[in-house]
């Protein structure tokens, strides 16, 4: 294969096939129909070509293209089974390969990144591309200490051609239409668009994986790969051996699809509570299962910096939501501009739209099955639905569309997986503002029997219930203290949050459930 093609006339000349590969083989289908062959024989033939070009093209250009096909990868379970099916195998084998770049263009990217005598810091180094991705392509080595690395190489020209791709693709981003029915696509390409310097810049990608490899290091539950030398286009980080989603839901079984599916959720969930970053490229490409059970994760190229975690409003509003409280629900949403003020709801309607989408969080355990997401996606994409207009009247803020884009790529890898989890039980360990405030009591407190009825208070203390000689003894823990200053169920958990990811590790030991 040749190299990178890096021309914007190039690489558009090639994006047009698409469309006009789609167009022509309908064309041939239907003169095939003409000549007695069944419709459905002609149908499932274009789907299966269809896909066969898509990959071809897609990841042959890698760059936008293929990071494109990656992002759409994760929705095909919302796809109607005779839609999704054809595609799902080409999708899948762009979430962690592609047609691997020639060795010298290799060898050159590491001399001009390395050194030309960059040989020497490794023992071993493995010309055959362990995955090729959408700007840069990982090598298996050894380590010139001995230790087995992963080599993120990243494409000659790469900048140039993720740019001119996310460019062009919003002007071709019909076909996907044609390819994929009900995908809006141009909302998924302008956020991919605004990630481009921070998706090219190593320096962030290699800050951000160590601050996650030293959080997450001796987790019993999840592995990050610690960073091991990094350069302007390399990046060696340790060699990790797992699984990859995608063979899990290709061939795993269900234990493997449930401890992969949980993990996930806990991972999504804790990630920005202790490190202040959400890992936001979820595909299954960039997670393992690994021998030891334990979920690996990959690729820190794109991440949502949150200092204080998940913005607290997310998990305030499921709660109210799933407490029926269609008026607080709706006063979230107003205040975080998720409802213009110039637009006037029925609270209700808002409430009934949302509920589907929090079903997850109703039950000690989910099953997400593809069944589920297709309903979701019919309910929301068929303009004659009631939930397809509301969503229409909705607005997604800025500062929460990754977010967004983040969590909806989640819930459609573990409805792949077909996975079963305990996702309520994570968002009360995790989410900001789900919890409801509970207080620890001291146990000399206990013996009083003063602070009963002070646990049973929804909404607060009744200063009358507390015992003045046992405040005087100091016998009232700080979850009396916060009771008293007049704070609500759930206003504490931000706080406990931010806390928790000061000290190091330490939520992750208060707040880790067993498996």
């Amino acid at each position: 294969m040749s190299d990178l093609p890096r021309r914007a006339v190039t690489r558009t000349a090639k994006l047009a096939t698409l469309p006009l590969g789609v167009a022509g083989r309908a064309t041939l289908g239907l003169g095939r129909r003409i000549g007695g062959r069944p419709a459905e024989i002609v149908a499932a033939e274009l789907q299966e070509r269809t896909a066969q070009q898509m990959f071809k093209v897609l990841g042959e250009l890698k760059g936008g293209a293929m990071k494109l096909g990656q992002a759409l990868s994760v929705f095909e379970a919302a796809l109607p089974e005779e839609v999704a099916g054809p595609y799902r195998a080409a999708l899948t084998k762009l979430q962690d390969a592609a047609p691997p770049m020639p060795a010298r263009t290799i060898h050159k990217a590491l001399t001009e990144n390395l050194g030309s005598d960059w040989r020497g810091l490794f023992q071993d180094f493995d010309d055959k591309p362990a995955a090729a991705a959408s700007i840069g392509q990982v090598h298996r080595a050894v380590w010139h200490d001995g230790r087995e690395v992963a080599v993120k190489i990243q494409y000659p020209g790469a900048g140039d051609a993720l740019i001119s791709d996310l460019n062009q693709l919003g002007h071709v981003a019909r076909f996907a239409g044609a390819l994929i029915p009900g995908i809006d696509v141009k909302p998924l390409i302008a956020e991919l668009k605004a990630r481009v310097a921070e998706e090219l810049d190593y320096q962030l990608e290699a800050e951000a994986q160590q601050a996650h490899a030293d959080e997450f290091e001796d987790d019993p539950d999840i592995f990050v790969p610690r960073v091991v030398f990094q350069a302007e286009r390399v990046l060696v980080t340790e060699w990790m051996a797992g699984t990859p989603l995608s063979r899990i839901i290709d061939k795993g079984t269900q234990e493997e699809r449930d401890q992969a599916g949980h993990l996930l959720v806990r991972f999504l969930f804790s990630g920005p509570v202790r490190t202040g970053m959400l890992h936001a490229d979820s595909h299954p490409g960039n997670f393992r299962l690994m021998p030891d059970g334990r979920l690996g994760v990959l690729d820190f190229g794109t991440v949502n910096r949150l200092p204080d975690g998940l913005p607290e409003p997310i998990g305030t509003a499921m709660r109210l939501a799933l407490d029926n409280e269609a008026e607080g629900v709706m006063e979230v949403l107003r205040s975080e501009g998720f409802v213009k003020p110039s637009i006037q709801l029925d609270a209700q309607e808002v409430l009934d739209y949302l509920l589907p989408m929090v079903e997850p969080a109703q039950v000690d355990r989910f099953q997400f099955t593809r069944a589920w997401m297709r309903l979701q996606g019919a309910r929301i994409g068929d303009p004659r639905n009631p939930a397809s207009q509301m969503a229409r009247q909705l607005n997604l803020p800025p500062n929460y569309l990754l977010i967004h884009r983040v969590t909806l790529s989640t819930i459609g890898v573990l409805c792949q997986l077909n996975a079963e989890v305990p996702f309520r039980e994570e968002l009360e360990c995790w989410l900001p503002g789900f919890a409801e405030l509970e207080f620890e009591i001291d146990e000399e407190l206990d013996d009083y029997g003063e602070f009963d009825e002070v646990a049973r208070d929804e909404a607060g203390v009744d200063q009358a219930v507390l015992d003045e000689s046992a405040l005087d003894q100091g016998l009232v823990d700080e979850g009396a203290e916060i009771a008293r200053g007049g704070l609500t169920k759930g206003s504490a958990t931000k706080d406990s949050a931010a806390k928790g990811k000061a000290a190091k590790g330490d939520v992750a030991d208060k707040k880790r459930r067993s498996r």
